[in-house]
């Protein structure tokens, strides 16, 4: 394949986060007596931190304002993507391997920047990317072609000329509407649609060292 772009998703593909974000919404629900329902995550999974904060209002009744719920979460996240989250492995050998070989490399995340930036710093791969895109950007989620197109857009790329990382289904299918080459990466929280990722993806890897 003549790919000149690389666009990976954050959360559960670069880098292993999955569990804070269980943390943080045990601890931001527990505060207000809910357990964390089964489906929540699978929903908000593909949104952007401002459609979370509205959907989370909504469904449980929170007198507390969105932004209100977004600096909450924000204050309990930014010490972990700034001093604990690492790198899934193999991650740092591959980004490398492939600036090494002219690829550009772009960040397609529903994460805010504000937690982008630290998180890839500290793992020293910042300054390896062409871009960091996120949800706020585009009009809708990333179960459409959107983020990746404009990821891509940046690039002075078009899908055909770029591969897509991705470890949720609507990434996965968001990317594959737009045309694009696309890998999907296994995640503990997404292990229970393995065999949907494995038939919707053009590749499934267990892990980034499977390619290097």
């Amino acid at each position: 394949m003549n790919i000149k772009g690389a666009i990976f998703d954050l959360d559960g593909t670069l880098i292993d986060s999955t569990w804070i974000w269980n943390r943080i919404d045990m601890e931001f629900l527990g505060k207000r007596g809910y357990d964390v329902p089964e489906d929540y995550v699978h929903h908000i999974a593909p949104l952007g931190v401002d459609e979370t904060a509205i959907y989370t209002k909504e469904r449980f009744h929170l007198p507390e304002t969105t932004d209100e719920i977004k600096k909450e979460w924000y204050d309990m996240a930014i010490d972990a993507y700034t001093n604990e989250i690492l790198l899934k492995p193999g991650v740092y050998d591959y980004l490398h391997i492939l600036h090494n070989k002219g690829i550009s490399l772009a960040v397609a995340t529903a994460s805010d920047k504000e937690l982008v930036v630290p998180v890839l710093r500290r793992n020293k791969v910042l300054e390896l990317f062409n871009n960091i895109t996120t949800i706020k950007e585009v009009s809708r989620g990333k179960g459409y072609p959107d983020i990746y197109i404009f990821a891509a857009e940046k690039m002075n790329l078009g899908p055909a000329e770029c591969v897509v990382y991705e470890d949720i289904i609507q990434g996965v299918t968001g990317s594959k509407k737009g045309g694009f080459y696309t890998v999907a990466v296994n995640d503990n929280h997404s292990a229970e649609y393995k065999e949907n990722l494995i038939n919707m993806a053009d590749k499934y890897i267990n892990s980034f060292e499977e390619l290097i």
